[in-house]
């Protein structure tokens, strides 16, 4: 049987793709590497996961490494994807890894909190990648066994400036202070992406209340107060994100089961969404938003969920985004208490799960906010994983479907 020319070469085309897709399937493409900070052991353990680009599938990447300090509880990538930086909690330290090309971490500086606070809880890094922001639990010379002195009398923001190298730098200066002061209790901090404010959530248990703390910020990390801080945050805030284009302001109320919503106005103040707090699942503890800015993810500690949110560009309000099983909520295991999207493709949200050891993986659909479990999870981690960070693998771009 002989086939033209044409026929010849549709043949050859069909077989060629036929092949690639044959080598895919066998070969995963990877998109993102996932870290996942563990503080069962001590010192802490850090694990890093390979993300496949179709499916979304976990694969360990190596051996698992040491965080450099005692109970890691959160992570910050640098925006060039060449650093990693890691709060140890219980001894006070930030640690920064270096990343390869292929993901790998290695050890570059430990920088111990000493003036700047101690017993880190939170760290975030600015838009601009210049500025390493900090919350510690505690001013500088308290600890749990002081917190009854007047001088301790809430917790500590502490500013970094970032070296060309990923290194940190001397603490930014407050007068006669190397920090600014925040509430009892600071939980999260999150600057917006224009760089022109930064916030911290804290709460009062005494008195019932959360607040978010706003500052304005130069481009060199220094503060200032912004006019009516601190803001109501419900009863006790704990999750702080903010949408690409600055505009609005998102905040977890895991007393009330509540999603605060916040328009940023001029000087950086919030004004919160007069249709608001919004319904959330139980317990609602860590907030992403997606890199296109139109959808929240929530981890809801109790339910052991997701809930997932459309937001409304013109006004900011948040709704429910319904899956195909008529639900907002997706089912992770026990115990979410971090939450990310994927930073290669945008395509694939990622919890912590604290209680058993796992993490869980969704596809997000770009046009409907929704997520549907992603293959072969729950996938197994390191002892008690209470942070998560991501890079991407390559050059990529970020799907932006939208309804």
């Amino acid at each position: 049987m002989k086939f033209s020319k044409v026929g010849q070469v549709s043949l050859v085309s069909a077989i060629a793709l036929i092949l690639a897709s044959t080598f895919t399937a066998c070969n995963p493409v990877t998109i993102d590497y996932v870290y996942v900070a563990g503080n069962k052991a001590a010192p802490g353990q850090i694990q890093t996961f390979q993300v496949d680009r179709v499916s979304g599938a976990l694969s360990v990447q190596g051996s698992t490494i040491s965080s450099g300090g005692a109970q890691p509880v959160s992570m910050a990538v640098s925006t060039d994807y060449k650093n990693l930086y890691v709060a140890n909690q219980d001894d006070s330290t930030l640690v920064q890894f270096t990343i390869s090309t292929g993901g790998n971490l290695t050890s570059a500086n430990t920088t111990t909190l000493s003036s700047e606070g101690n017993t880190p809880v939170a760290i975030t890094m600015n838009a601009a990648g210049t500025l390493l922001y900090v919350i510690n639990l505690y001013q500088p010379g308290c600890s749990t066994a002081t917190t009854g002195a007047s001088t301790c009398n809430g917790g500590a923001l502490a500013v970094f400036p970032v070296g060309t190298n990923g290194a940190l730098g001397t603490a930014v200066s407050n007068g006669s202070l190397d920090y600014w002061p925040v509430g009892i209790n600071p939980t999260g901090v999150n600057p917006l992406a224009n760089g022109e404010a930064v916030y911290v959530t804290s709460y009062d248990p005494g008195a019932g209340l959360g607040y978010v703390y706003g500052f304005t910020s130069s481009t060199a990390g220094a503060l200032g107060t912004i006019g009516g801080s601190p803001f109501f945050a419900g009863v006790k805030p704990v999750g702080i994100a903010s949408t690409p284009t600055s505009r609005f302001v998102y905040v977890t109320d895991f007393a009330q089961n509540e999603l605060i919503a916040y328009s940023v106005l001029g000087a950086g103040t919030l004004h919160p969404l007069i249709n608001g707090p919004f319904k959330t699942g139980n317990q609602p503890s860590a907030i992403t938003i997606d890199p296109r800015g139109i959808y929240i993810y929530i981890s809801n500690q109790l339910d052991n969920s997701v809930s997932a949110y459309a937001i409304a560009l013109p006004t900011g309000t948040p709704s429910a985004a319904v899956n195909t099983t008529g639900s907002a909520t997706n089912t992770t295991g026990t115990q979410p208490v971090a939450i990310l999207v994927d930073p290669g493709f945008g395509r694939f949200v990622y919890t912590a799960n604290f209680l058993d050891n796992s993490i869980s993986g969704f596809q997000l659909n770009p046009s409907t906010g929704t997520l549907a479990p992603a293959q072969s999870g729950p996938y197994p981690t390191v002892g008690q994983p209470a942070a998560i960070a991501a890079v991407p693998h390559g050059n990529h771009s970020i799907e932006v479907d939208q309804p």
